[in-house]
């Protein structure tokens, strides 16, 4: 019997391996975030900090979501040896981390103790041969520290430095462009570099078409989310979602979950068989069909979403029909079931950072007044309670308003407004 078998590959089972180039200031490590938080989907980052703490600009300022910042896990480095970087590399494996960024891998390269440090030391060893001898040393040092990066088993980003890149010829001197400060070609061992120039990303190598001479301002979820429907490019996602609607046990909630996660993707408009009528209808519309017989009597406990589904919805597209039908669904439940949402004394969870932070973006979306007190009368029109203050919020209070928010975010603020109007009137008369 041999000790050597195949087994059937499929893409889902690749990672990114992204690089982000370019000067100090150029957005490096926002961008590298922002595209870490949709690639985690919900799961914890690890971020390798070589540059001083600077990360930490980007990280929630504890009480104060209204700051913003993306969670992250944090391991500061001052001496640049590749070798402690793959010991990184373990910690982070043994954590199970999905997404590692390593900011800035550069310094592995030149910093104190990386390597061409440990080459010139190396050299300088009499008998040794010099540079020549130094590298014969630090090539296998650094084939291992890319080794660990590239095998690792999440997605992995790095930063890096660039330079001026010229060529002299006689006494004519010019200049090429930018170069990453990182050995000759090592860049090129990752799938998608990108060009970082005052927050604005240019896609220069990548292996997703798509993203082909992309240029991006302050790259993030959605360039993630392309990237994500690349590597799962094997696998039909209208299929999939389908196969999701057929499963036995699936529930009300299961079927809201499955219709955003759709939404989520720009697939909800796509054509699609009906799972047990075979009508072929947009997506949005068999998973609405499947839900609307899954209704429970009494209102579902929708689970608050996950902090990285809540980040990939900031800013992204919703078709106004679908927006339109999901608020229906909701306001017949509401309709049927007219029960106050559950607050923090009652048992439920308060309301999370990152909730709290999707729903001020939407409140600003949709032209909510910025004034505290008119803001809290829209959230208490919202909900149909008096709410004196943000932070009494639960989570399923965050999930709700979340859910009307969105449905108003292309529609603009009149019709937001003309929503408040019509709660005002109908609180105004049973009153």
């Amino acid at each position: 019997m041999t000790m050597f078998s195949f087994a059937p590959a499929t893409r889902e089972q690749a990672k990114a391996r992204i690089g982000l180039q370019g000067p100090a200031g150029s957005g490096k490590t926002m961008s590298a975030l922002k595209i870490a938080e949709r690639l985690a989907d919900g799961g914890q980052i690890g971020l390798v900090d070589t540059e001083r703490g600077s990360a930490l600009t980007y990280a929630p300022v504890p009480g104060r979501p209204d700051l913003g910042g993306i969670p992250f896990l944090h391991m500061p480095m001052d001496n640049y040896d590749p070798r402690n970087l793959i010991e990184a590399c373990r910690a982070a494996a043994a954590a199970a981390l999905p997404v590692l960024i390593v900011d800035s891998w550069s310094l592995f390269y030149n910093g104190k103790g990386g390597l061409l440090q440990i080459v010139d030391q190396a050299g300088n060893v009499p008998g040794s041969g010099g540079t020549f001898g130094g590298w014969r040393t630090g090539t296998p040092i650094e084939q291992n520290m890319l080794e660990a990066l590239l095998n690792y088993p999440g997605h992995v980003i790095c930063t890096m430095r660039t330079k001026g890149d010229y060529s002299i010829e006689g006494k004519k001197v010019t200049k090429l462009g930018i170069k990453p400060i990182q050995r000759e070609g090592a860049e090129y061992e990752l799938g998608l570099i990108i060009d970082m120039v005052e927050g604005t990303g240019t896609v220069t190598k990548t292996r997703y078409p798509p993203l082909e001479g992309m240029t991006v301002h302050h790259p993030g979820a959605e360039l993630a989310e392309v990237i994500l429907d690349q590597l799962g490019q094997g696998v039909d996602p209208i299929e999939a979602f389908l196969e999701e609607l057929r499963a036995d046990g699936l529930t009300y909630e299961g079927a809201l979950e499955i219709h955003r996660r759709a939404d989520r993707r720009g697939l909800l408009a796509l054509p699609a068989a009906h799972p047990t009528s075979g009508e072929v209808m947009p997506l949005g519309e068999a998973i609405r069909a499947v839900g609307v017989g899954l209704r429970p009597t009494a209102p579902p406990s929708v689970e608050a979403p996950s902090d990285a589904d809540l980040h990939a919805a900031l800013g992204s597209p919703h078709d106004d029909v679908v927006a339109d039908a999901d608020r229906v669904m909701q306001d017949r439940l509401r309709s049927d079931n007219p029960e106050p949402s559950p607050t923090k004394e009652q048992g439920s969870s308060a309301v999370s950072a990152p909730q709290m932070r999707r729903i001020f973006a939407l409140l600003k979306a949709v032209g909510c007044p910025e004034e505290r007190d008119r803001r809290l009368h829209a959230v208490s029109l919202l909900l149909g309670r008096q709410v004196s203050s943000m932070n009494e919020l639960a989570t399923s209070d965050g999930s709700e308003l979340i859910e009307i928010l969105s449905g108003f975010e292309n529609q603009g603020p009149e019709a937001f407004r003309d929503l408040l109007n019509e709660l005002h009137a109908k609180a105004t008369a049973a009153a």
